[in-house]
């Protein structure tokens, strides 16, 4: 089927859209994507058994005509994005054009994400990208969750290569657009720093080209620089000392990133997170700046704000029975483990430790990259750091190679080695990129 309209009727009598057939619900459609390792073909007869209303299925793929319920098309991945571009459009608050934010960056893009989402539902419905669905797939999933009652969509974009985020917005078609940060992150798709900022300056591009606003860190000179050189007119500024914002001291009672927010009608605020880290008060008044310009009370805002709660591995602070965790596991690329270390060094505690993962997708730069985080590491007088992967370890032998510092081929290892010798009493930083899996250690912990 190539008449998209076609596929829209149907998809409007659909219960959804759904790619994985282990989580069909009854009445979704199931989209049979390929990928180096799959060929979602092969599972669209197991789609219909467990109640998919049809299967879009590659045209090649010999099923059309087995079973009416086969549509076939000639790229099921375009298909997909070709349905959500028309459901985006389609979709209408108050008769007119519905407002979606398109986010983007090498970090905080999530728990900025969440932050927006949970202060603009203080006012408004809000459909949000879900969990990290944020790539050539999870972005056109994330606007057909999009319904009627919808009044804004935050739709966020993650790239690891040229022309990525360029992709993206020609189906979210964001009339707003934020970029956290431009960092050293998936270099080797990138193949450096400028080869960053130029994908995820396409954010940039789109808005210039159809007349929408961004929401500008005015604390991040190259952001701004980067609007500059795109010549775009509608820019909303924030960001910490431009808001008068002011991050408060840390102390070993109350280890999250506190505030003080300047309000028009009270003066000043003082707004306790559940974030670790300081790094996320950039985040922070990126929330606060979208519901401002969106209309939300300030004070709404700040609270909201105040009990957001993070997951997903994501600048979580644990205390377990035995030590205070700093779970940060997720992601890691040069900046944000920078971030992490500093927040460390800034947390009063007796005792403090490191569990750093490998940085992957660093390309030509990640022999140097971990040997500076390793070099920083040995010079923060910590009493006990533990490194997982290749990458650290042939680090570790080059610089400190009589250090006390222990070295693990992978999480397990560590996990293991924990469960034999124990720890107890430590502020520890868990960190590293995702393909390390560092909460393998946490049971541990």
């Amino acid at each position: 089927m190539n008449d998209i309209s076609e596929l829209y009727k149907i998809f409007q009598q659909s219960t959804g859209v759904n790619t994985d057939t282990r989580t069909i619900k009854q009445g979704e459609m199931f989209f049979a994507l390929k990928g180096e390792t799959f060929d979602g073909n092969d599972y669209a007869a197991k789609a219909l058994e467990a109640g998919a209303c049809c299967a879009v299925v590659s045209a090649g793929a010999g099923l059309a005509g087995r079973d009416p319920r086969f549509i076939p098309a000639d790229d099921t991945l375009a298909a997909l994005k070709s349905l959500a571009r028309m459901h985006r459009c389609s979709v209408r608050t108050d008769g007119k054009r519905l407002p979606v934010i398109g986010l983007t960056g090498t970090n905080g893009k999530t728990t900025t994400k969440e932050l927006i989402r949970t202060v603009l539902a203080t006012k408004y419905n809000v459909t949000a990208t879900q969990g990290n669905l944020n790539n050539e797939i999870g972005v056109p999933l994330s606007l057909l969750k999009i319904t009627g009652d919808t009044q804004i969509a935050v739709i966020e974009m993650g790239a690891s290569h040229p022309g990525d985020i360029k992709s993206l917005v020609s189906v979210a078609m964001p009339d707003y657009g934020l970029i956290t940060n431009v960092g050293k992150g998936h270099l080797l798709g990138f193949g450096n720093y400028e080869g960053v900022k130029r994908t995820k300056g396409e954010l940039y591009d789109y808005i210039h080209e159809h007349g929408g606003k961004i929401f500008l860190d005015k604390g991040l000179p190259y952001l701004h620089e980067m609007a500059e050189k795109r010549h775009i007119d509608g820019i909303i500024p924030y960001g910490v000392e431009y808001d008068g914002a002011r991050i408060l001291p840390l102390s070993a009672d109350k280890p999250f990133l506190r505030m003080e927010i300047p309000v028009s009608c009270s003066g000043t605020v003082t707004l306790e997170t559940n974030l670790v880290g300081k790094y996320n008060a950039d985040n922070i008044m990126a929330a606060l700046a979208v519901g401002r310009y969106f209309g939300i009370p300030e004070n709404d805002a700040i609270n909201a704000v105040s009990h957001y709660t993070p997951s997903n591995n994501r600048s979580q602070l644990t205390r377990t029975g035995k030590n205070m965790l700093i779970v940060d596991a997720y992601n890691a690329n040069p900046v944000s483990m920078d971030a992490a270390l500093s927040n460390l060094e800034a947390i009063p505690s007796e005792r403090k430790a490191v569990m750093l993962g490998d940085m992957l997708e660093l390309g030509a730069e990640s022999e140097t990259e971990h040997t500076r985080i390793a070099e920083r590491v040995a010079g923060m007088n910590l009493d006990m750091a533990f490194f997982v992967g290749d990458e650290f370890g042939a680090s570790l032998s080059r610089i400190c190679p009589s250090c006390k510092f222990m070295n693990f081929q992978n999480s397990d290892q560590l996990a293991e080695y924990l469960g034999s010798h124990g720890m107890s009493g430590y502020t520890i930083l868990i960190k590293g990129s995702r393909g390390t899996r560092m909460e393998k250690v946490i049971p541990e912990l």
